[in-house]
């Protein structure tokens, strides 16, 4: 990274830092979240003089033929490690079309309802979720919450932002590094199903975690929020 690029980032990191209160206990993943999204901006775009191809060594960028091995093992790892979260149906896996590994988790076990703190018993899943993340670094990690239509718009946006923070931050807690976490709440707008039925609005409450492989030549795509189309 080049001087100008250093005090960007530097730049970034002081202004992100004053502008949030010391006493935040949730400081570092939301200066990570900030902090990182310009840094990935900016070693995204330095280019190489003589290829003119994008630099990723140092995102520890994956060939962009190696990804899809890359992304088939950390699939497997994630189905063998939460092997009994999928049969009770607390966990979906599913692959996208452009490598990202998407996982959803169900709400019902994971928060008690209108709540945004993990309940206890269903920390050792998301503590199977943290090591195979630490595992596989050349990812970056997008946690996502969503609510059904039950209760005000803005309270919807809110929890699914407190849930989707609270996921975040305690994947964190267990090692994962806070440069590579996202989190981002969008309440009740992106539902499964209906809400006009039970049924239906337990799928709609859920956090979904998206794994972005860091690709050599298209690193800012990993930092980009997910946004696919059913």
């Amino acid at each position: 990274m080049n001087c100008w690029s250093k005090g960007i980032v530097a730049l970034a990191v002081a202004s992100t830092l004053t502008g949030c209160a010391t006493d935040d206990p949730n400081r570092r993943a939301k200066t990570g979240a900030a902090i990182g999204a310009v840094a990935g901006a900016i070693i995204g775009h330095q280019i190489d003089g003589k290829s003119g191809r994008y630099v990723g060594a140092a995102l520890g960028a994956l060939a962009g033929g190696g990804a899809g091995h890359y992304m088939d093992n950390q699939q497997r790892d994630f189905e063998q490690a939460m092997l009994d979260e999928q049969r009770n149906n607390q966990l979906e896996i599913e692959r996208l079309r452009d490598d990202t590994l998407k996982l959803s988790l169900d709400s019902e076990v994971s928060f008690d309802v209108d709540q945004s703190v993990i309940k206890p018993a269903f920390r050792p899943s998301l503590d199977k979720l943290a090591d195979v993340l630490i595992k596989y670094d050349r990812t970056v990690v997008h946690v996502v919450g969503h609510t059904d239509s039950t209760g005000s718009e803005s309270h919807n946006q809110m929890l699914s932002e407190r849930r989707a923070q609270s996921v975040a931050n305690y994947l964190e807690q267990r090692g994962v590094p806070y440069q590579r976490l996202r989190y981002e709440g969008r309440g009740e707008s992106e539902p499964r199903d209906t809400n006009a039925t039970a049924a239906g609005r337990q799928l709609n409450r859920r956090v979904e975690v998206y794994v972005k492989p860091i690709i050599e030549g298209r690193e800012r795509e990993a930092f980009d929020s997910p946004r696919y189309r059913s």
